[in-house]
């Protein structure tokens, strides 16, 4: 059987990347709710309803993450399968 290496899906620079862009965001987003011309259960109300969109993105991230991740190890499975068939397999072998 081969072995696949596992390689990793991003950079440290793009982590950081994502991480900073996040904290910008969020950041730029409380800074609006709190500088906006309206009552203060309005700005709650859009302070609440950000931290639920963060939370709800976060799982869905996670969610899709799982599938995918569940995927390539039933076709790494399914994979290993066909190679040791293949690998027992001798053509010239009388039926």
């Amino acid at each position: 059987m081969s072995e696949t290496p596992v390689k990793q899906q991003s950079t440290a620079a793009f982590y950081g990347q994502a991480v900073a862009s996040f904290a910008v965001a969020m950041a730029a987003t409380a800074v609006g709710i709190v500088r906006l011309d309206a009552d203060a259960w309005v700005r709650g109300f859009l302070a609440i309803a950000v931290l639920y969109l963060v939370t709800s993105a976060f799982t869905l991230a996670k969610v899709v993450r799982d599938r995918q991740e569940a995927g390539q190890i039933v076709s790494r499975v399914d994979q290993a399968r066909l190679e040791k068939l293949l690998a027992e397999h001798d053509p010239f072998e009388k039926l």
